[in-house]
């Protein structure tokens, strides 16, 4: 009897479907992704591991609100801050703990003006002078709440909050590196290079210290944000400060192994450590791994591989991750399953990135049978499948079977989560089958998904290429009417589709988009 997994995996009969999942839409194992996330954000679905939920939720409530009350009341920071003050009636004014206030900031997160009147109103209520962490989670300091500010500021792009976060914390003299950093990372995320670049040079005026690792914190944020030229230059520029090491190498090979997969510039940065008498150390061999291995040659992976052994780096578990996946694209599979057996000799365990890494290439030929023998061999070791092993499978499957595999992933916990439906709609628009893009849609209202505005792009941008313009104007209304952004482009569609089919639909029914003039009508426009 087939494992339970395993059965809900069953045979397609879409070998066509290889081609069009092959694409940059849909492709799985690609270059990292650079997120406009922090460490305050590593799970969207799980974004901080606040303190669980107590008596104090009620309390907790009330405080936000009238934290969002008097943002929206008040014509500046300080007559806010008043009335918070004055309207201080009640057992409780402000969150008891630190915890409570530090839950609060996250819940206000998407107001920039609210955090930072959070903070300023805890700070003044000597809320941010607990030190014991009394009822505290492990996020929940004096730092962390202070840090929350500037990261939820900056990462609205609201500087001038972050900065005025800032200068409080330094005439509280509470200001950390950690906050500088946020910062700069704010600022290389909003694509704002000189400007993370000036408030790492203006640390010292902080009296933070600018040291090399601060240094190199500026370069990952510069490489994440895909301006990998603009870090490999003041690499070199600050050299006389910050002698070029390894590891600042390595931080430029990251960004074009994995940020960009861009093999020739990940080879000129292997040349450039050479010129520079920078001897190459295992990270710098591991990111050369993964580089070849992500474009599918065989051939460099392996060379480099050799050399890494010669030279007397023992390889990680991601070095053999990587071999397994390059051996299984390449349709090597016996020495892809040697691998396996390697790495235990060589004291390593397969993880489940090891397994997906043959899932996944196994996947992406139609090889479905294949990859679900190395699924059940994984779950037979112990070793739980991620949301990633199962998106391997659902990128290939057909809309009943996928269907299927989302229930199977919601009784295993493995989500879905809001990505695993953006792609799912992705991948039935591509094939042309709208009405299965649709049954998606509905399916994730069932698992409390809440869309968001990428989603109905999806869906809208998909009916409208079908030529489904009545149902996407609906969609487009229902996404406007949640606050999200308008499309110019879109707006300009709909306005020419309207115009021109303003006879089209006469009398009550569904797609009555614009009522007819009559003695018994008075005339309105969607367009106004």
């Amino acid at each position: 009897m087939a494992p339970p997994l395993a059965a809900a995996i069953r045979r397609p009969n879409l070998s066509h479907l290889r081609r069009l999942l092959s694409s940059k839409h849909l492709g799985f194992f690609t270059s990292y992704s650079p997120s406009n996330q922090s460490d305050f954000e590593p799970d969207p679905d799980h974004p901080l591991p606040l303190p669980p939920s107590t008596d104090g939720d009620g309390e907790l409530a009330s405080f936000v609100h009238r934290i969002s009350s008097a943002v929206s009341s008040a014509s500046s920071p300080k007559d806010a801050l008043t009335l918070l003050s004055s309207s201080r009636t009640g057992p409780s004014p402000a969150p008891a703990t630190l915890a409570l206030l530090v839950r609060a900031l996250w819940e206000l997160r998407h107001d920039p003006d609210a955090p930072a009147l959070a903070v300023r109103y805890g700070d003044e209520s000597s809320h941010l002078d607990e030190v014991d962490g009394a009822g505290a989670g492990p996020q929940s300091s004096p730092s962390e709440a202070w840090h929350l500010a500037v990261w939820a500021a900056g990462k609205a792009r609201r500087f001038d909050l972050a900065w005025a976060v800032v200068r409080r914390m330094r005439r509280r003299g509470v200001l950390t590196r950690r906050a500088m950093v946020i910062l700069i990372e704010r600022y290389a995320a909003a694509n704002e290079v000189n400007k993370a670049i000036k408030t790492f040079d203006v640390m010292e005026k902080f009296k933070i210290e600018a040291d090399q690792a601060t240094f190199y914190s500026l370069l990952r944020a510069l490489c994440k944000s895909k301006n990998i030229e603009d870090a490999e230059e003041l690499l070199l520029l600050r050299k006389k400060f910050f002698p070029l090491t390894s590891e600042g190498f390595n931080i430029i090979l990251d960004g074009w192994c994995n940020v960009i997969t861009d093999v020739a510039e990940a080879k000129r940065v292997w040349r450039e450590m050479s010129n520079y008498c920078i001897t190459p150390d295992g990270i710098s061999y591991t990111l050369m791994v993964s580089c070849f291995s992500k474009v599918g040659n065989l051939f460099d992976t392996l060379r480099v591989y050799d050399e890494m052994r010669k030279r007397g780096w023992n390889p990680s578990i991601d070095v053999y991750n990587s071999l397994v996946y390059v051996l299984a694209r390449e349709n090597c599979m016996k020495d892809a399953h040697n691998i396996f057996s390697k790495l235990i000799d060589e004291g390593l365990q397969p993880v489940v990135e090891t397994y997906n890494s043959m899932i996944v290439p196994l996947c992406e030929s139609c090889k479905l049978d294949e990859a679900r023998m190395v699924m059940d061999s994984m779950i037979c070791k112990g070793i739980v499948p991620t949301i990633s092993t199962y998106h391997a499978f659902l990128k290939q499957e057909g809309i009943d079977e996928s269907l299927k595999l989302l229930r199977k992933m919601k009784e295993d916990g493995c989500g879905p989560k809001s990505d695993t439906f953006f792609m799912l709609l992705e991948k039935f628009f591509l094939l042309n089958e709208s009405g299965n893009a649709l049954r998606v849609w509905n399916e994730m209202r069932k698992y409390d998904i809440n869309p968001g505005r990428s989603h109905y792009m999806t869906v809208i941008q998909g009916l409208v290429k079908h030529g489904c313009m009545p149902r996407a104007l609906e969609y487009y209304d229902e996404m406007k009417e949640k606050g999200f952004a308008s499309d110019t482009q879109l707006d300009k569609e709909f306005k020419t589709f309207l115009l021109a089919n303003r006879d089209h639909w006469r009398g009550a029914g569904r797609y009555n988009i614009i009522p007819q003039r009559g003695k018994h009508f008075t005339r309105r426009s969607r367009m106004q």
